[in-house]
């Protein structure tokens, strides 16, 4: 009887299968995530940004870092070192002998399949002679000989051998495990147990238990907790937060503690060269006694920021710390206006307390800025550029160019930018202009609605609205290059107007002179043609300035319309005067109306598909964000002062300037490369009325290009709810015929059972 039987692997062979898939499982997905990528391909890409990232302090850094890394030559050792292990135990497995073949009597005795019960006997009589151990052979070929023989001339063992495999008929089934026999060895096994309780009770709980207290001491951003509580409690107790408050608050936060960051650090020199730069910076309320303001990490920080703020030297001890500082600060800043969020969404759903004033999210926006670009709050934007330095800045604020923003620079004429840019030599110059050049100039289009409702342009008081904003990203040169070459055309066409002009003017010498007039009846005449014309429309300034500019050949564009235009007034007067005419009778009239109800429906109609494929794009639109993951990987961001490669991000929300709130919550922009949409919704007011907001974006790595246009709201008072609706109103004479048709049914059911019986 078949039974099962579990047994240990004595030579081994089964647990190399286990040890190749084991190793293989590690060394394949470690290889794909953990293969240093193609060198060639970052240096290619370094190289394409030289010429214009060349002189920022984080591109400087990251070739240091390429040209002295040996991590990348670390890691390939050791996947190469994994899949050796794994090819020499792969071909280990393939050099194993097969244990479990399948048993076939005819290759025991040496013969072909389906050979004569002669032929077995005489061949089985061969091998005895050979085999057998009184003959001096080997008693186990002798024995597989013997079983060989007798499953092919015994019927039932041919019988079991041909149904089961085996002459013995139904083995038992063996179960091998994949581990050595001397791991359950006696001898071994104190030292067996040491191993697994060593593993299982010490190292497999310290792993975890170190990894859960680090990742409960972090949010999802990787910031500490008690840093989000810190700034939690002091925008509570400073809504309004200036700028030298917000730094002292960043620079408070526990990353910056070594006792709660080990990245962190204080060295013994910081009572020497923090006290030195406290004295070139000047007032920074050193002898403010509110903790944690006061503690030693909070005061270096601070220090240290203000010092890069101010694009001071540090000496190389504190050069590092510097660099940690600032890496870390844009993340907390974000961190900032988040918490600045949730107070504000706090403060409007329960109230109670004051929410943070919009001035002071506004100024951890714009604080994240000059850390990024290395400058102080009341310095020009064109210092982000190289090679400016404060003593040029009169050249370009003169009376002459009046220069003061980047905008300002790129929209001038190349040879006034030369000239007033004439300290700079030809190489300074090419670099400053492609860096101007490369700057983001990004557009907005904005478009209100309230989704899911029937009329998506009618906002009603507590409706949600929807600010659908378009961002185009493009490059600052690729805009002004096309503005610059539509005025050159606009002055080639002036110069033009002006020579037809003077051509115009020579030809009118030769009319008729001021004295030679027609006579009055043809002065009437004109007059009565005059009347006879249609009111003509106010042009817009942009147009009329174009006429200006064109002289005499728009004056005779505008009479030609004019004469146009009443030619037309008069075919139209004559063929409404023919309608009107025609249509006396009332059925034309009944006809007309019924044309005119007929193409409103159809407009009413065409209006609701519009709707209706607006929703279904909004919620595809939706989806395919949910689904859909896009890099954050943008555009480089040229800073000259920053440490680390940082890439374009902006953030876009909705204010009330006039009341300093937040009307939508800011959303940070990390996927914009060349055209991105965002949904900012937020509720209707709930009184009616006009109000006037702010649709606002700001860059968290540039000075000098937030961009802000204004929304108008018109707020309606909002339908009364129906509480019966038309379709439930059943009229009673309805009800009373369906109760007269039941009956009636009922009254033929019966008198079809009488029939029957």
């Amino acid at each position: 009887m078949a039974g099962q039987q579990f047994q240990y692997d004595d030579s081994g062979n089964t647990f190399f299968y286990f040890l190749t898939s084991f190793v293989g499982l590690i060394v394949i997905p470690a290889t794909y995530y953990l293969w240093p990528r193609d060198q060639n391909a970052e240096q290619l890409r370094l190289k394409s940004l030289r010429r214009v990232h060349g002189r920022c302090l984080w591109y400087r850094l990251r070739l240091m870092k390429s040209q002295q890394s040996i991590v990348p030559t670390l890691k390939k050792a050791a996947l190469l070192f994994g899949w050796a292990v794994f090819l020499l135990l792969a071909y280990k497995v393939s050099k194993l002998d097969r244990e479990y073949q399948e048993y076939n009597p005819y290759e025991v005795l040496n013969m072909d399949q389906g050979a004569s019960l002669a032929e077995i006997k005489k061949q089985y009589r061969l091998l005895s002679l050979k085999f057998h151990p009184d003959k001096g052979g080997d008693e186990a070929v002798f024995m597989r000989i013997t079983k060989a023989y007798s499953a092919l001339t015994n019927e039932q063992s041919r019988q079991n051998w041909e149904t089961y495999g085996n002459p013995d008929g139904p083995g038992a089934t063996s179960f091998g495990i994949a581990l050595p026999a001397w791991i359950v060895d006696q001898k071994n096994s104190m030292l067996v147990l040491l191993v697994y309780g060593l593993a299982f009770m010490v190292i497999l709980p310290v792993v975890v238990g170190t990894w859960w207290y680090r990742s409960i001491r972090y949010s999802g951003d990787q910031i500490l907790i008690n840093t989000t509580q810190l700034f939690m409690h002091f925008m509570y107790k400073t809504p309004n937060m200036n700028m030298k408050r917000l730094a002292m608050v960043l620079t408070a936060a526990f990353e910056f503690d070594p006792r709660s960051n080990k990245d962190a650090t204080i060295r013994p020199t910081d009572n020497i060269e923090v006290p030195m730069l406290i004295r070139e910076l000047g007032n920074i309320n050193v002898k403010k006694k509110e903790p944690p303001f006061c503690y030693p990490y909070s005061l270096k920080a601070r220090v240290l920021v203000l010092a890069h703020l101010a694009r001071m030297e540090v000496s190389e001890n504190i050069e590092e710390d510097q660099r940690f500082v600032i890496r870390k600060s844009p993340a907390l800043l974000q961190e900032m206006v988040n918490v600045g969020c949730q107070l504000t969404m706090m403060a409007n759903s329960r109230g109670g307390f004051h929410a943070p004033r919009l001035v002071s999210i506004e100024n951890c926006m714009k604080l994240t800025q000059m850390i990024v670009q290395g400058l102080q709050e009341a310095k020009s934007p064109l210092l982000q550029l190289p090679h400016f330095e404060e003593e040029h800045l009169r050249y370009c604020i003169s009376k002459k160019y009046k220069v003061r923003s980047l905008q300002d620079l790129v929209s001038l004429k190349d040879s006034d930018r030369r000239s007033m840019l004439r300290f700079l030599g030809e190489d300074k110059y090419d670099e400053v202009m492609a860096v101007l050049g490369s700057l983001p100039h990004v557009t907005m289009d904005t478009k209100l609605q309230v989704l899911d409702d029937e009329d998506s342009n009618n906002i009603t008081a507590g409706s949600i609205v929807t600010v659908t904003v378009t961002l185009t990203r493009k490059r600052m040169s690729d805009v002004f290059e096309k503005e610059q070459e539509a005025t050159a055309a606009a002055a080639c066409l002036g110069e033009e107007a002006s020579t037809e002009e003077a051509a115009q003017g020579d030809a009118s010498k030769n009319k008729t002179k001021v004295w030679q007039n027609k006579s009055k009846g043809a002065k009437k005449t004109a007059k009565s043609k005059k009347k006879k014309l249609t009111k003509k429309k106010a042009l817009p300034p942009s147009t009329s300035k174009a006429k200006q500019a064109n002289g005499n050949v728009a004056g005779n564009e505008v009479v030609a319309t004019a004469k146009e235009e009443e030619e037309e007034g008069s075919d139209k007067g004559s063929e409404s005067d023919e309608a009107e005419a025609n249509k006396d009778s009332p059925s034309e009239r009944d006809d007309e109306s019924d044309k005119q109800s007929d193409t409103e429906v159809d407009e009413i109609a065409g209006d609701d598909e519009e709707e209706w494929e607006a929703l279904q794009q909004s919620i595809q639109r939706r989806e395919r964000a949910l689904l859909e993951t896009k890099s954050k990987i943008t555009h480089p961001v040229y800073s000259l002062y920053f440490p680390e490669e940082k890439h374009e991000w902006w953030w876009l929300y909705i204010a009330d300037r006039r009341d300093q709130t937040l009307v939508s919550m800011p959303y940070h922009v990390c996927t914009l490369k060349d055209v991105e949409e965002v949904e900012l919704k937020f509720p209707a007011p709930s009184k009616t009325g006009n109000y006037q907001y702010s649709v606002i974006m700001r860059s968290d790595s540039y000075l000098g290009l937030d961009q802000v246009k204004p929304l108008k709201l018109e707020v309606h008072e909002a339908k009364a709810v129906l509480d019966n609706h038309p379709q439930w109103d059943i009229p009673e004479t309805e009800e009373e015929d369906e109760e007269q048709e039941d009956s009636d049914g009922i009254e033929e059911s019966e008198d079809d059972d009488e029939d029957n019986d």
